[in-house]
């Protein structure tokens, strides 16, 4: 079986690790695609050598830029690719432009397409990454969910052919790489950072860091927090908050961003986590880490009925009373399944082939030289 596999940005180099290590122990020929979204060291390169993802058999260089150009970029490119390789099957991943692009190529080719983290939704469409799922999900044939409520959300929507609870990928890449970090990182040590003593913030959402009102709200929580505060900064962070001029009080450290070790590292010690990233929030859950959600909503509803993740928003009053009550309960139950998702998504595809996949049952047009539109 030769599959397409898509990533793009952060979360999904973690995601396609696991997945990839799985198709590859069992024979099958991965085309790995990197669209270049994120582009630099420390967000894009750093995380292919430490999860031992293989390089990228494509890489498209995309780069940064507004939605609908970037978009439209990675899916002339990745139209190009598909042609070229004509594989069985494409797998996206997650929320991103990347992810929309990737299934918009392939479903324009009649290629059958594999989502993984299908049917999450926040219920919000002014986030971009929303706009992402939905249409993803509406084109997709193999639905690969992260949690029970995944597959109620594409009930609801109508989708019950081709759905699948198989738990998340990224549970998968926290185990593996969980002892291999703490072998390796001593990110702890280099900072002069005791464990359970500091907090860890991310702040990366278009949502937070396009509003200069939203973004000088969470620097003032930040700067209200009663311990340090360590603040890996993206590098979009980093260009809003000079432009909103934000000065942070000394307790409040911004740093680089860091690698997959180090910031997992960061996390499992850290005494809470404030943070704008899906990712970010269940890797909390995954280590027992008390997180508040720097958003008015969520697509990982079920860490906030836990009671691990609360939904603080951007008011720092809100957020300052937040940070000194949340006490998550002692139960932490298994939401994201049991760390073989990437197993059970290699064998649902295995058993999708050599029939047809999917709601349309389409043939790849791929044989007539591409589909036209």
């Amino acid at each position: 079986m030769k599959i397409v596999s898509i990533v793009g940005a952060r979360p999904e180099f973690v995601q396609g690790a696991p997945v990839s290590r799985a198709l590859r122990e069992r024979g099958h020929h991965e085309v790995l695609v990197h669209t270049g979204q994120h582009y630099d060291y420390k967000m894009s390169q750093t995380f292919f050598d430490e999860l031992g993802i293989p390089a990228p058999d494509h890489n498209l260089e995309v780069g940064s830029g507004a939605q609908g150009r970037q978009t439209g970029e990675m899916l002339g490119r990745l139209e190009a690719v598909l042609l070229q390789e004509r594989p069985d099957a494409v797998i996206v991943r997650g929320d991103t432009n990347s992810t929309v692009a990737g299934a918009l190529a392939a479903a324009k080719l009649h290629l059958p397409i594999a989502h993984v983290e299908a049917g999450e939704r926040s219920f919000d469409r002014h986030m971009p990454e929303e706009i992402n799922r939905v249409i993803t999900d509406s084109i997709s044939d193999l639905f690969f969910c992260v949690s029970q409520t995944a597959v109620r959300q594409l009930a609801a929507e109508g989708i019950g052919e081709g759905v699948f609870w198989t738990g998340d990928v990224m549970l998968d890449a926290n185990l593996h790489n969980r002892p291999i970090a703490r072998r390796h990182s001593d990110i702890l040590a280099r900072l002069g950072l005791t464990a359970q003593g500091y907090a860890l913030a991310t702040v990366h959402r278009a949502a937070n860091t396009d509003d200069p009102a939203r973004l000088a709200n969470i620097v003032a929580a930040l700067n209200r927090a009663p311990e340090p505060v360590i603040f890996p900064v993206h590098p979009r962070t980093r260009q809003a908050l000079g432009r909103l001029g934000a000065a942070f009080a000394e307790h409040v450290r911004l740093i680089e961003p860091v690698g997959y070790f180090d910031m997992m590292v960061l996390e499992e010690h850290a005494r809470l986590i404030a943070t704008d990233s899906g990712g970010v929030q269940r890797e909390a859950y995954f280590f027992g880490v008390p997180c508040l959600t720097l958003r008015d909503e969520t697509e990982w509803t079920e860490t906030v009925t836990a009671g691990w993740n609360v939904l603080a928003g951007n008011d720092p009053a809100h957020i300052a009373a937040l940070w000194i009550s949340h006490r998550p309960p002692a139960e932490r139950p298994p939401i994201f399944g049991d760390g073989t998702a990437a197993q059970q998504i290699v064998r649902h595809l295995e058993a999708a082939q050599p029939l047809a996949f999917g709601r349309t049952r389409r043939r790849s047009a791929l044989a007539a030289g591409g589909g036209a539109a």
